[in-house]
């Protein structure tokens, strides 16, 4: 049986996938809040997740199935508590 959002919506499998610290990939996205060569942030059915490193960029990113890819060199991911948002920088351009 899948979890259920407050909303009422299913929620979405969250998984990652990094490949030898250069491609990593997530699912169980919900949003993007910033980006840069150095940072991104993600927003995810299980909290918010940064990536640091170097040279990231967002390859792919399908907010409606929940999958990013993102390339670079990873040089950590680190999850914070679920917070509210007002929605992130695709949210807004996608409306």
């Amino acid at each position: 049986m899948k979890e259920q959002l407050s909303a009422g919506t299913p929620a979405m499998p969250h998984l990652l996938s990094l490949s030898e610290r250069r491609v990593l990939s997530v699912s169980g996205v919900q949003d993007v809040d910033s980006f840069d060569e150095t940072t991104v942030v993600i927003y995810t059915e299980q909290g918010e997740l940064t990536v640091k490193g170097t040279g990231l960029h967002i390859n792919r990113l399908n907010v409606e199935t929940g999958d990013l890819t993102l390339e670079g060199h990873v040089e950590s991911l680190a999850y914070t508590e679920v917070h509210t948002r007002s929605g992130g920088f695709f949210g807004k351009l996608f409306r």
